[in-house]
């Protein structure tokens, strides 16, 4: 395989499926040891201990759920890589997904909005978790107008593309790729929903959506700016050293959007940052698993519709973060629809694949 992700990448093929989901196992089995170690002392009863031991599960298969999509968009993105700067994705980047975004994410929003210090955030968490996630409740407008604003650009990007040239939904996709050689046009769209959204809230929560809507539009360029002039010296360096930075940080920034829906809605579950990390840092490893082996089986290409399914998934949950501005929508319904959409094209690929 070219751009394998081992020195094995021309035997990836003949890897039995089990065999990549090794580690996610191994953390698994310690993560939900831990949790029901945590709810022992917690409660000191076997009651307790089980419900601990429930919560971190439930927490990982809604991680799973919710970034289902983002593990096929990442698989996308790392087939274009140098292999290098693949296992480093795979590596660094799974240290900074599980406790940085897991983790340290939550910590800094807690310390920016109580302007307290990092330790007495820890500490915040540990002796008074109500008042921690009532300081995350609060921040979830600005965190969903920004999230979802750089997902929503993530998938427009894909549709408007003029040298896309298989469509699922034909009649919409052929349309969006026709107008793709307008300059900007996805920008125009997503402003005039960022206007759209934020005339509804109050003045107040309206500001504070707009200014964070324009941060996500605004990283999302960013990126893609640097992204592209990091990458566009990749022929100039040795062995291609830098090749792949770029799309490192746009998978990292896009990551980093992807959790900001599960951190928020795992408060819903417990209000134990401990416990939050260790049932989304599970979640993670198996996201990170099934990246690694859609890119190495090749499953992105076997199945010519699964991309557009995750992208549309993503437009979906970039509406449903704008949506939360005004309503709550259980996760439960936003881990459902992204599955579905995703599972609706592996089944139009499988039909597809069986007729021609």
């Amino acid at each position: 395989m070219e751009n394998g992700l081992s020195s094995e990448g021309t035997r990836a093929g003949a890897r039995p499926i089990l065999h990549y989901f090794t580690w996610a196992f191994i953390v698994t089995a310690l993560g939900l040891l831990l949790g029901a170690y945590l709810g022992w002392q917690m409660t000191g009863t076997v009651g307790g201990m089980l419900t601990i031991f429930f919560i971190c599960t439930v927490l990982a298969v809604l991680e799973i759920s919710l970034s289902f999509d983002n593990a096929i968009v990442n698989a996308n993105k790392l087939k274009e890589m140098t292999p290098v700067w693949q296992r480093r994705f795979l590596t660094w980047g799974i240290l900074i997904a599980v406790f940085g975004m897991r983790i340290v994410f939550p910590l800094l929003i807690v310390v920016v909005a109580a302007k307290i210090g990092p330790w007495e955030a820890v500490v915040l968490a540990a002796a008074q978790p109500e008042e921690y996630a009532r300081i995350m409740h609060d921040a979830h407008l600005p965190i969903a107008a920004f999230g979802g604003t750089f997902l929503m650009m993530v998938g427009l990007s894909f549709f408007f593309d003029h040298e896309k040239d298989v469509h699922w939904v034909r009649w919409l996709e052929a349309k969006m790729q026709k107008y793709a050689t307008i300059r900007g046009i996805e920008v125009a769209l997503v402003l005039s929903l960022i206007l759209i959204f934020s005339s509804f809230l109050e003045p107040a929560e309206s500001d504070i959506f707009f200014k964070s809507a324009i941060w996500g539009l605004l990283t999302f360029l960013l990126v893609e700016v640097l992204g592209g002039l990091l990458d566009s010296t990749q022929e100039t360096l040795v062995a291609g050293a830098k090749g792949g930075l770029g799309a490192f940080l746009y998978l990292e920034v896009l990551d980093a959007s992807f959790s900001f829906d599960g951190v928020i809605g795992a408060f819903a579950l417990t209000q134990n940052l401990f416990i939050i990390a260790i049932g989304l840092g599970i979640g993670a490893m198996y996201v990170r698993s099934i990246t690694i082996m859609l890119v190495e089986k090749g499953t992105l290409a076997q199945y010519r519709y699964l991309e557009h399914g995750a992208f549309y998934a993503i437009i979906a949950l970039s509406v449903i973060m704008f949506l939360q501005s005004f309503i709550h929508i259980p996760e439960v319904i936003t881990g459902l629809g992204g599955a579905a959409l995703i599972g609706i094209s592996l089944w139009s690929s499988i039909r597809w694949n069986r007729k021609t």
